[in-house]
């Protein structure tokens, strides 16, 4: 019989052991919350792993529990007991990946995600037939007939993700400090983010100019390999981080700056990452050190750029990655409530995730869409003018639910707020979103 696991890695038993099923994480955990199921919950797929361990082979059934984790990490925030879940499922999914044989559809897909997802020139590719697409009224036609949800699912899927695309220049490679000079940045302008969010990047730009940062954007800089190590592909995401620590470590920046959540968490991690790696263990180490959310700078750094008033209220949504995975809370919250008259209401449930996480929307879009007019509601129901997140992927998923549920709220990531207020823009710049 073959075991579950080999010993390239295997999830710890000790870590497994932590584990005392006192059920606090049920009522965090999306999968539990959608279906009541005891093996989809983080207690029932640390037990999965238990047996995995203990010799049990890696069956279909075990895989769909472990495929069907959001990976959001809300588990680890509510666990009392401190269970690293986040490294036990990040262990198992590299074996899942190397040991397990999928269908030939499942991989086909899976394939030509992770051939389009992790490389922004070929994402940028796409925004000149999808605006077309947009614009053309051919988007609204498909959406009233149906058929696409029906036939085609994921395709489906992605469509309703899209965001609506406008023209932005891309960065140069070097910004100066405007003022005093107080850091050297560099910064992360990300695959989904650069290609699709090209406004958000703008924006953080011209806001760590405004705090007095000289910011670095290399245009050779690649994928950080967030989704790929969230997906168990470790060996390619080994390859992402080496990539981007040659093309930024010699630039001599005092921080690296990341406005996506999910990459946040990934490059937080290059020390453990690339700790077998004899040449880069070092020197990831010192990279990972230097990560910062850009909420996270900001409120490091403190003010000197004046925030003018933005007389609005907004519902605040923690991207998972963002809140439970960098346990970064108070610092967007912070920024927000320094602007003068912004209003920031609390979502209900603000502990489940949306259903984005990376690519699982993709994957699952029957539960992610649950997840996601769960979310829609909740936002809805705060009355905001505006829902402001910090991850690209919340952004889509939250809009596309909206819609679904035929309300009407603006979205703006956190940088289009701090970047408003400190131009004196009018609140509408920002209600005109969506």
């Amino acid at each position: 019989m073959v075991t579950a696991f080999d010993g390239d890695r295997p999830p710890s038993a000790d870590l497994v052991s932590d584990c005392v099923h006192c059920g606090f994480c049920l009522t965090t955990c999306p999968t539990y919350v959608l279906w009541g199921a005891e093996m989809d919950s983080p207690r029932g797929r640390i037990h999965l792993i238990g047996q995995g361990l203990s010799g049990e082979p890696l069956s279909d059934s075990m895989v769909g529990h472990f495929d069907r984790c959001l990976g959001c990490m809300a588990c680890v925030t509510a666990c009392p007991s401190g269970v690293q879940y986040d490294r036990l499922i990040e262990d198992t999914r590299a074996q899942v990946e190397r040991r397990h044989v999928r269908g030939v559809r499942e991989r086909a897909l899976r394939a030509a995600i992770f051939a389009l997802f992790p490389y922004p020139r070929r994402l940028r590719l796409l925004r000149g037939p999808l605006r077309a697409y947009q614009k053309s009224g051919l988007q609204k036609l498909v959406g009233r007939t149906g058929l696409l949800r029906r036939l085609a699912p994921t395709i489906a899927t992605l469509e309703s993700l899209a965001p609506r695309l406008h023209g932005v220049p891309r960065p140069p490679a070097r910004v100066q400090a405007r003022g005093e000079q107080r850091a050297v940045v560099g910064m992360l302008t990300g695959c989904v983010q650069s290609a699709f969010f090209p406004d958000v990047n703008s924006a953080t730009v011209r806001i760590l100019a405004a705090e007095g940062c000289e910011v670095l954007i290399p245009p050779t800089q690649g994928c950080c390999g967030a989704l790929s190590v969230h997906n168990g592909r470790r060996a390619e995401a080994q390859r992402f981080a080496r990539r981007l620590i040659d093309t930024f470590e010699r630039t001599g920046m005092d921080y690296f700056v990341v406005n996506a959540a999910g990459c946040g968490s990934s490059l937080k991690e290059y020390g453990e990452l690339l700790a077998n790696d004899p040449r880069y263990a070092g020197r990831a180490a010192g990279f990972a050190a230097k990560v910062r959310d850009l909420s996270e700078l900001l409120v490091e750094l403190g003010p000197v750029a004046r925030r003018y008033p933005l007389p609005m209220s907004v519902a605040y949504h923690d991207a998972c990655h963002l809140a439970h995975a960098q346990g970064v809370r108070t610092q967007p919250r912070a920024l927000l409530q320094g602007i003068p008259g912004l209003e920031v209401r609390r979502i209900a449930e603000a502990e489940i995730c949306c259903g984005s996480a990376g690519v699982w929307n993709v994957l699952n879009p029957g539960p992610a869409a649950d997840l996601g007019d769960r979310k829609a509601k909740a936002v809805l129901a705060t009355d905001a003018n505006l829902l402001v997140t910090a991850n690209p992927g919340c952004l889509m998923q939250v809009a596309a639910a909206v819609r679904r549920q035929g309300g009407t709220i603006a979205l703006a990531h956190t940088a289009h707020v701090l970047d408003a207020s400190i131009r004196n823009l009018p609140p509408d710049t920002l209600l005109t979103r969506s």
